[in-house]
């Protein structure tokens, strides 16, 4: 989750990502009083390359962290989604867990329980890598490349961990921000609890996350935006309780410790996945949450109640796998893939694509599968470059996208 300014409008959720990024002005989410009481009033400097103990007050090394662990049920671990030495910490925490005990598994935000099958079957080695991306359809459920998370999913394949998928489709939470919990049928009731509002500092951490987002000016003002925010905050409660739930029946069938990887904005402060898992079950929880750090700085100071461990890490230039930026849809009637919206961010955003672009093919291939589509795509690196062949008001156009950084890529 970005807590710089997101690049992009509300709607698209992008929360849960996950980066906690200290910029020239003070970011004030990172030094909310909110958290673990006796340490919520506190503050503390974090630099690049060290891990740090809230409870302590000071850095600590790995092997250390790992060791406070031992006690801990659930231990959760956030990200920016693409981030790939966030994901390369995670991998490494999984794997010094592992050795400590290897009753463990792990438990995802990046794909839906529906999904499940298809995650026994790789950590069983029956799907290849580019069959896994298939059977979950995973540029269709998540919007980030599959190489920042290949690290981790090789670790549970090559170790035989479990992986246990812990979202619901996206659809349901979009009615439940559009309408309600009760406005869902008693077959989504039956997917996802009803989420509890009444949690006062996740409301305010929240809060705070929302009105640092970049939005119209005319939406910040007024009972507009109030009415956006409950919208917005019921989706994020509901995201954090389904998820909790789900973590909690995993590892109650499996007798075992499980790992959470999520996005940190439902981690921080000890707020959301692990706070609702807590009081449903008692068990005990760790939370990592890597802050990351600008070149021209050399520590940020944090509010202790942001975690239990705070790593601290140098801002990447880029990230590693670029983001495309462009949704597709499709229609009855209509095999090819149709642009569903501009283009507000990644590569596609400067390509002069439009809303209802069909497309006819990108690099002379076609496509009827947006997933195929998406994985394609993926393949490409920052240099490259492609074709796409679209069709808008009935003329045929040809749109070069190039795969260079952006103003909106060194933000992120």
């Amino acid at each position: 989750m970005c807590l710089k300014r997101n690049k992009s409008i509300i709607f698209i959720f992008i929360f849960s990502a996950g980066i906690l990024l200290a910029g020239e002005e003070e970011n004030k989410t990172l030094l909310l009083k909110l958290g673990t009481p006796g340490l919520k009033n506190k503050t503390m400097d974090i630099s690049p390359e060290k891990i740090y103990s809230t409870q302590l007050g000071h850095s600590i090394t790995f092997d250390e962290m790992i060791k406070t662990m031992e006690a801990s049920r659930f231990i959760y671990v956030g990200e920016t989604h693409n981030s790939l030495p966030m994901h390369r910490i995670q991998a490494r925490i999984i794997s010094a867990l592992f050795e400590q005990d290897r009753n463990i598994s792990i438990g995802l935000e990046m794909l839906n329980v529906e999904l499940q099958e298809s995650a026994n079957k790789w950590t069983l080695g029956i799907l290849t890598e580019e069959e896994f991306i298939r059977a979950s359809r995973w540029y269709v459920n998540w919007n980030y490349n599959f190489g920042f998370y290949r690290e981790i999913f090789n670790l549970a394949k090559n170790r035989h961990i479990p992986i246990h998928l812990l979202n619901v489709p996206r659809d349901i939470i979009s009615k439940i921000r559009m309408r309600g919990w009760d406005a869902l049928s008693e077959n989504e009731k039956n997917m996802i609890p009803k989420p509890d509002l009444s949690l006062t500092e996740h409301r305010t951490l929240i809060r705070a996350i929302f009105e640092e987002m970049d939005m119209h000016p005319a939406m910040k003002t007024g009972p507009g935006f109030d009415k956006i925010f409950e919208g917005f905050y019921r989706a994020q409660a509901a995201w954090d309780e389904v998820m909790a739930a789900n973590a909690l029946q995993s590892s109650r069938h499996h007798d075992s410790r499980m790992v959470v990887l999520a996005g940190s904005g439902h981690l921080l402060y000890n707020l959301g996945i692990n706070r609702r898992a807590f009081e449903h079950s008692q068990w005990p929880f760790t939370t990592v949450i890597c802050v990351v750090i600008p070149e021209d700085r050399d520590s940020v100071r944090v509010s202790r109640g942001l975690a239990d461990f705070i790593w601290g890490l140098r801002a990447e230039e880029i990230p590693a796998f670029p983001s495309v930026g462009l949704r597709f849809k499709k229609f009855p009637g209509l095999d090819n893939p149709v642009i569903e919206r501009e283009p507000i961010d990644g590569v596609a955003k400067a390509a002069g694509f439009a809303q209802g672009d069909v497309i006819l093919g990108v690099n002379s291939q076609k496509f009827t599968d947006i997933n195929e589509l998406n994985k394609y795509l993926a393949q490409f690196n920052w240099g490259d470059e492609v074709l796409f062949s679209i069709l808008r008001q009935a003329q045929k156009k040809i749109i070069r996208m190039k795969f260079q950084q952006t103003a909106n890529d060194s933000d992120m």
